[in-house]
């Protein structure tokens, strides 16, 4: 609603409110804390798992906040919407990081997919900003989809949607649709997290969408997803661990092996950190292999600090783009020691 009243020309008072709107919500989330409490008709849960994505998620929206307004204004886009869609898709990563009903989650999940398809073609003068919106968008749905699908196949085999009573539900006979249901939610999964060989809309998404909100795709939305996976596979699937985990150990190295080889052969910066994130998540998903509570704290430790380097990257090219006004690929990097 402010943006009715402020001039496009004063992108800054946009910025301002919105990272005030993400540290008044941190300070509550800080505030409530940790009572371990389900909430909402047990369709959400307080706990100290979802209080550190919460604050990660946050973090990253404001640093991506604070990293828009010069560009903002060199690109001569609009701030109002932008703001908006960056703090609705902070919303829905958050639904997600405490959901822990597989409806709860997919709609936390609907929530930041679609501020994201909107925010990945915001330039509209530009036809890579719009390529990578109908890329992301079309391969979105779709993958939402499959997800969908093994979602349904789980609430079939249970006769549940919360993950802790597909937790104990199953095990028992008729269980012949499991591994298909299993292997469906990693699949939808694994195009969130950009997994091999479900990455292949990573590349074009971040070298196509505005600098800023590549840098928050590749921290929020894919921390958001590997607190999606936590949460289905360690609270409502640890039962059928011994289907899943070879799963992710295939993921994992083509993941890690596919990630850094192909970022070698990159000469757009934003392609090549996209591969470089694609690897990233190939380290992470050996916590979920490992299959313990110190794998999962490993995974927290290495989202955080990735967080930090991540939008530390996007940032300098951000910095860049505004003062030297050069393109993002690497050969318009040359001589910057002598420039700066």
């Amino acid at each position: 609603l402010a943006d009715l009243y402020v001039p496009r020309e004063q992108r800054g008072k946009m910025i301002s409110l919105s990272v005030g709107v993400v540290a008044a919500t941190a300070l509550s989330v800080v505030m409530i804390g940790n009572p371990d409490t389900t909430i909402a008709g047990d369709l959400m849960s307080i706990d100290a798992f979802g209080m550190f994505f919460k604050l990660l998620f946050l973090g990253a929206a404001a640093l991506t906040l604070m990293m828009s307004g010069s560009y903002l204004t060199v690109e001569d886009a609009p701030a109002g919407a932008y703001c908006f869609l960056v703090l609705s898709a902070t919303l829905g990563m958050m639904f997600v990081a405490s959901g822990i009903e597989l409806i709860t989650i997919f709609i936390g999940l609907e929530t930041m997919a679609v501020a994201f398809y909107i925010l990945a073609g915001y330039l509209k003068p530009n036809p890579r900003s719009n390529e990578a919106a109908v890329k992301y968008f079309l391969l979105g749905a779709f993958s939402l989809g499959i997800l969908l699908y093994g979602m349904s196949l789980l609430y079939g085999l249970t006769g549940s949607t919360n993950l802790r009573v597909i937790a104990t539900s199953l095990g028992g006979e008729n269980q012949q649709l499991l591994p298909l249901a299993l292997i469906l939610v990693t699949a939808g999964i694994g195009f969130k997290i950009a997994a091999v060989p479900f990455h292949m809309w990573a590349p074009d998404v971040y070298e196509g969408a505005p600098t800023p909100i590549t840098a928050f795709l590749s921290v929020g939305s894919k921390a958001a997803s590997f607190a999606m996976l936590l949460r289905i596979f360690f609270e409502g699937l640890p039962s059928v661990a011994i289907y899943w985990q070879p799963l992710f150990e295939v993921l994992a190295i083509a993941t890690m092996v596919v990630g850094n080889i192909a970022a070698l052969t990159q000469n757009n910066i934003k392609r090549m950190l996209a591969y470089s994130s694609i690897a990233q998540a190939g380290y992470l998903l050996i916590g979920v292999v490992a299959g313990t509570s110190r794998g999962v704290t490993a995974m927290l430790v290495y989202l955080s600090v990735y967080a930090l380097m991540q939008l530390g990257a996007f940032a300098v090219i951000v910095f860049l783009r505004r003062k030297d006004a050069i393109g993002d690929n690497l050969h318009d990097f040359n001589g910057l020691y002598f420039r700066r």
